[in-house]
């Protein structure tokens, strides 16, 4: 919005982040913040279209691209399946339920990797591509490092 010219665009960016967080309304509102200000200090239309051009780019980039791999790589959960478990958790449970989604499946996955009924479960919802070699099973993951299930069960209580 500073690029475009528009009048109070550092403010009206703080408050479209923090709008951003309700789902359906809080976007709305982002959007029509700007385009409102745009319309009473700026002549003609086209700063008004370059900034719900401008909004749909980053909101596609945002939730197509960034927050997938975000997610996945900070939970070890395969990006397609956090993103339809975001969905799934906002129609049961409305915004608590998008929160508490990502959550919910990372304990989920732990539990399917520890039993081993569950274990192709498990490797159904993380982001480790397995790779055969010789009768063996390999991971592309780094050696050494430790995802949050291993670190988790890997620790030794405190006596």
């Amino acid at each position: 919005m500073l690029i475009l010219g528009v009048e109070y665009a550092i403010l009206l960016g703080v408050i479209g982040a923090i709008l951003n967080v309700l789902p359906y309304i809080g976007g709305i509102v982002a959007i029509a913040l700007p385009i409102i200000i745009a319309t009473i200090t700026k002549d003609g239309f086209s700063t008004q279209i370059l900034i719900l051009v401008a909004y749909m780019v980053i909101q596609f980039i945002d939730n197509n691209i960034l927050v997938p791999r975000i997610v996945s790589s900070k939970v070890k959960i395969n990006a397609l399946v956090s993103l339809v478990i975001i969905l799934l958790g906002g129609a049961v449970w409305g915004l608590s339920g998008m929160f508490l989604s990502i959550p919910f499946i990372a304990v989920l996955k732990i539990v399917f990797d520890r039993v081993d009924e569950l274990k192709p479960w498990g490797k159904l919802l993380g982001d480790e591509i397995p790779m055969y070699h010789k009768g063996q099973l390999w991971s592309r993951r780094k050696r050494g490092k430790k995802s949050l299930s291993e670190k988790i069960t890997s620790s030794t209580p405190p006596n």
